[in-house]
């Protein structure tokens, strides 16, 4: 019979917990949270200090009755739950459910390893009463925020919209940098590269610096042309020779938020798959007759500690693995940044005896190429700097200064392991970005071998890809490790933004909702508001501050914002901005309104006219009634032409006669249901979240869909009757809808 229960949060982690702990212990799964604030309503007292009102979540009431019952039977408790503030939440409530008069423990795993896990058990804590304070009032914060703001987008743009404290601000971020790319005004500029030749091999390229002593920023191609006919009859002479060794360190072990920057640039993984993936290797995966293994240590964490038993694991495995020579002569230690809570170890294997190649059968994909990311950045760390031989030169010719670099790298160092990628903006100002030079003095006379001109042309800032987004939103403060990934994940399901090819672009709906959230509450939509607030949260973990203190400090202005919002703030539905254009019903003024799919042309005569168009726009910004597509296709009702339509559900087939014919129907790909004896063919259609996809026309009899455009040509090297059109780096490609997954036809 078990004398203690550990309560868990994943079923993943019961498996690991019971292979490292004998029968006394009974180990079982909360799934997650089990408690929450009320759908239906807000669940906030407003007149009694806001005391939340938590419910169990009616899908977990089966999983109390069953973690109750295992509690009737034992004398101790120990929740075990993840070691953040969400897992302290989730302790708080289970203890609140099936506590009675049990002995409560908290235990906290930063691994799950056998020593970890046993350690903790024999070292239990009481519950952390200011860490499940700190997550109170970030969750009653975004309960307030949340349900008084959406009731008014609700009334005022459409159903359904949501506002919240910080993702309302990533998407203005993301709004903000679509509103700098518009008003950037692109400049012409130009550099010449100088092609020289010195008395030994090889040739190299200098690229002019100064003129007269002074940047010069050249303009226009008639000033470089003057400029280089002045240059082609100049002496080019060696004016000084720069040698020096360079060292570059290795980066620290990840982070929450480097780890989901890394994985999107390397990797290409989602926030969301990043962190899904990581919560596998930290749960533990099973290594084959050795059961599960927690592989990673807790993925959540914004700190660069480790622990010194795992440095000197790593020491041990470098000097075995790599030599001396690898290895500095003291464990490398890497400071966190002030904001970091510092409450967890960086994310690093938990042990050095299983290294990726070793364990790569029991793994899937996914998890061995993030395993290995992560294993390969903390082995880096903790090895010496690479080591580089640069040179600089700088070549005078006339009253021009030009100037040359490159660099051999003496020794790899940590590189033969780990180089962090970089952002597009940070290419070329590493140590090693120049070219091998040749052996120079001062004073030298070089031939010179041409002058190349570049035009170019400023470039507005970049647009966000993930991996940006979540380093803007670090080093803003926007958010904690733990919700990079939700706050990227919601913007997209809310549709205020959209990625296209890697880069995240504001939605219509975005910007609209965004520009009346930054007019209605500025306070809310504040960077460094919302950055403080999540400092406010760090100081009640710390016991320096009350749950309180800090939700009256919020909502004194914010209510008053809230107020002034409901009566001020644009109604959008009701908004018809006025056009030159005339109805080609009835003559009247054709207006702009907002409906469900965004803006659309609509009769000022309304309700007499119900004539609507959609909205077309050339490059000038001039607006005009964009013209259906027509097709060929007859209308089997009246007899006239099919135009293509835009509707809820997305494109689809409609009488051009309408409204006095209503006939649709969906628009066929021209490629026949493979399901034998189905008869039917593959129609475009649009899912309940806007996604597109290819399904039967006879469903439901049918249920046959792709999420692939299908394309009516056979394919050369097996023969199915048809091929699907796939994407790859934004290039498209047509694979066969059957059969190998390498490509059968260039793009």
């Amino acid at each position: 019979m078990s004398s203690s229960l550990i309560i868990v949060e994943s079923p993943a982690k019961v498996k690991t917990i019971k292979k490292y702990l004998g029968p006394e212990f009974e180990v079982k799964a909360s799934v997650g949270h089990v408690k929450d604030l009320p759908k239906s309503k807000l669940g906030i007292d407003l007149e009694n200090n806001f005391e939340p009102t938590y419910e169990v979540i009616r899908e977990k009431k089966k999983v109390i009755s069953e973690l109750k019952k295992s509690a009737k039977n034992v004398d101790n408790i120990f929740l075990a739950s993840d070691p953040d503030r969400e897992g302290e939440a989730i302790a708080w409530h289970v203890a609140s459910e099936i506590g009675g008069n049990k002995n409560i423990y908290r235990v906290l795993f930063n691994d799950l390893t056998k020593k970890t896990v046993s350690t903790a058990i024999k070292n239990p804590m009481k519950l952390n009463i200011n860490k499940y304070e700190a997550q109170q009032t970030r969750r009653i914060l975004d309960r307030l925020v949340g349900y008084q703001i959406s009731p008014l987008l609700w009334k005022k743009v459409r159903r359904g919209l949501s506002a919240g404290r910080v993702q309302s601000v990533a998407v203005r971020i993301i709004c903000d940098r679509e509103a700098e790319i518009q008003a950037f005004v692109s400049e012409e500029y130009w550099n010449i590269t100088a092609v020289l030749e010195g008395k030994t091999p090889p040739p190299f390229e200098a690229r002019l610096t100064k003129v007269d002593s002074r940047k010069l920023k050249l303009t226009n191609e008639a000033q470089t042309k003057e400029l280089l006919e002045e240059l082609k009859s100049a002496s080019f002479i060696v004016k000084k020779v720069e040698k020096k060794e360079v060292k570059r360190s290795p980066v620290p072990p990840f982070t929450t938020s480097k780890l989901q920057q890394e994985a999107s640039r390397r990797l290409r993984f989602t926030a969301k798959k990043t962190m899904s993936v990581a919560q596998r290797l930290y749960e533990g995966m099973a290594l084959g007759e050795e059961g599960s293994v927690g592989l990673i240590t807790y993925m959540r964490t914004d700190s660069v500690r480790i622990a010194a038993e795992a440095m000197e694991n790593a020491r041990g495995y470098i000097e075995k693995n790599y030599g001396k020579e690898f290895l500095p002569a003291k464990a490398r230690f890497f400071k966190s940044s002030k904001s970091s809570q510092d409450a967890h170890e960086a994310i690093r294997p938990t042990s050095m005896a299983y290294a990726p190649q070793n364990i790569k059968r029991y793994l899937k994909n996914d998890e061995f190429h993030l395993y290995q990311l992560i294993w390969n950045r903390f082995i880096a760390s903790q090895m010496n700097p690479a080591l580089f031989d640069q040179t600089g030169i700088d070549i005078e010719a006339g009253r021009c200064l030009f100037h040359a670099q490159g660099s051999i790298m003496k020794f790899p160092g940590f590189s033969i392991v780990y180089t962090e990628t970089r952002d597009k903006k940070d290419n070329g100002n590493d140590a090693q970005s120049g070219k091998i030079l040749p052996d120079v003095s001062k004073g030298d006379e070089l031939s010179l071998i041409s002058l190349n001109p570049q035009q170019s042309f400023t470039q507005p800032p970049a647009r966000f890809s993930e991996a940006t987004l979540v380093k803007e939103l670090e080093e803003k403060g926007i958010g904690r490790p733990s919700t990079y990934a939700t706050i990227i994940s919601t913007i997209q399901n809310r549709k205020y933004a959209e990625l296209e090819k890697g880069r995240f672009h504001p939605t219509e709906l975005g910007t609209i909702v965004n520009g009346l959230l930054v007019e209605n509450f500025p306070n809310i939509m504040d960077v460094q508001f919302t950055a403080s607030m999540e400092d406010r949260l760090d100081m009640i973990e710390d016991g320096k501050t009350t749950r309180l203190k800090t939700l009256e400090g919020f909502y004194i202005p914010f209510k008053s914002e809230l107020e002034k919002a409901g009566e001020e703030m644009k109604n959008v539905k009701r908004e018809e901005i006025p056009t030159d254009l005339k109805c080609d019903k009835c003559g009247s003024p054709m207006v702009i309104k907002w409906g469900k799919n965004g803006k659309f042309l609509a009769c000022s005569n309304y309700p007499e006219c119900k004539n609507t168009g959609n909205i077309a726009q050339d490059e000038n910004g001039a607006i005009s009634k964009m013209e259906a597509e027509t097709t060929d296709i007859v209308c089997e009702v009246c007899g006239k032409k099919m135009i293509i339509k835009e509707g809820k559900f997305g494109r689809f087939l409609g009488c051009s006669g309408y409204p006095e014919c209503k006939n649709t129907k969906p628009i066929d790909t021209g490629v026949k249901c493979p399901r034998e004896g189905c008869g039917g063919s593959l129609c475009e259609r649009r899912s309940r979240k806007g996604k597109t996809f290819f399904g039967c026309s006879n469903y439901p009899n049918c249920t046959y869909a792709l999420w692939d455009r299908p394309i009516p040509e056979k394919c050369p090297l097996c023969g199915h009757p048809f091929l699907v059109e796939k994407y790859y780096r934004g290039n498209s490609f047509q694979f066969p809808v059957a059969g190998s997954q390498s490509l059968h036809l260039t793009p």
